[in-house]
């Protein structure tokens, strides 16, 4: 045996040894795959209903309306090569950078309770969300800051919280965004505001930027105190925003006579805000296997998310655009009614 051959012998099992230690190596990748979903109509592992209600009349239904999640790999999970390329190539699961989910700083129990307090705001949004869509006025706009120099400097403070503009009522950001978007730059325009509890009328004058009226506020949406006392009792270890339009359309669907989903089962997802505007989230194609295997039949997805929605294996089961908590509604309104209705589905089909 030559020096040649006996070197190449020997290398053989030391590449061997360097591939296997390769592939349980931890790799800097996180892992998406879909997750449970939920009945945010039935009850939780306590044998409770998770939307309950007191100060109201509720009434049941018998269809599922479904949360949906995605398992996603935490900032201390051990990710090895195996396992990395099974989600990359399975067409459920997912793999990103890990850079491109969570900060280098940020630890496991930082992450969760993150998701804690994100689940907590969903709640609430999602309360005074629904509790508007049955005429109740649940929601200030506040101003959150004024621009050094604008109109408004000096004429509003932070902290006011504005009741009308232009003699119009508003009730959340985008009542007084659409407002003051309507008033003619050099005019002056009258704001009603509450400031210490006590109502002042202010006067600002418009100037134009960007080619439309802006007075230099920065305006926000609060809720103010619930007429009805709700609680959504969801399994703790759940987090994230993204249940917020369920959780509207569930609390919806429970203070309004009737069956909503007429015995259909319906899934979605996507943030929303205490006027039921709907927010991107993130995992949406394990979203929708989730949903689709567990019998789903319609799935809401935000706009933001469409195209994307569009890419995952859904069956048969149809994606609709949902931008708010009201046009949810409405669109399952009109499929329950008619299946075959034209409905603003992700992809322009019906």
């Amino acid at each position: 045996m030559t020096q040649r051959t006996f070197a190449g012998l020997l290398a053989v099992p030391l590449v061997i040894a360097l591939w296997v230690a390769a592939a349980f190596e931890s790799l800097p990748y996180v892992t998406y795959e879909p997750g449970i979903t939920v009945d945010v109509l039935g009850d939780n592992d306590e044998g409770e209903p998770i939307i309950q209600v007191d100060g109201h009349e509720t009434w049941a239904d018998d269809g599922e309306l479904r949360m949906t999640t995605v398992y996603v790999s935490q900032p201390d999970a051990h990710n090895t090569l195996f396992e990395l390329m099974q989600d990359w190539i399975s067409s459920s699961s997912a793999v990103y950078p890990f850079d491109a989910i969570y900060r280098d700083d940020v630890t496991t129990e930082q992450n969760r309770e993150q998701g804690r307090q994100e689940m907590t705001s969903s709640k609430d949004a999602a309360t005074a969300a629904a509790l508007t869509e049955l005429g109740y006025d649940v929601t200030d706009a506040v101003v959150v800051g004024v621009d050094k120099g604008a109109p408004a400097d000096g004429r509003l403070e932070q902290g006011d919280v504005i009741l009308r503009v232009d003699g119009q009522p508003v009730g959340d950001s985008d009542d007084v965004v659409d407002a003051v978007g309507r008033a003619a730059a050099g005019q002056p325009l009258a704001l009603v505001v509450r400031r210490d509890g006590q109502r002042r009328t202010v006067e600002v004058t418009p100037r134009e930027v960007d080619g439309g009226p802006q007075v230099g506020i920065q305006v926000g949406t609060e809720t103010t105190d619930f007429p009805v006392d709700v609680t959504v009792a969801i399994d703790p270890s759940i987090g994230g925003p993204s249940a917020g339009l369920m959780f509207s359309i569930g609390i919806y669907d429970i203070l309004t006579e009737g069956s909503l989903t007429d015995g259909r089962t319906i899934a979605g997802t996507g943030t929303v805000d205490a006027g039921g505007n709907v927010g991107p989230i993130g995992g949406i194609q394990q979203k929708i296997v989730g949903a689709r295997d567990a019998g789903a039949e319609l799935f809401l997805v935000p706009p933001d998310n469409c195209d994307e929605a569009v890419e995952a294996p859904h069956g048969d089961m149809l994606l609709v655009e949902a931008e708010s908590t009201h046009s949810a509604l409405r669109s399952i309104e009109k499929w329950v009614d008619d299946p075959d209705a034209d409905l603003p589905a992700c992809g322009g089909a019906t």
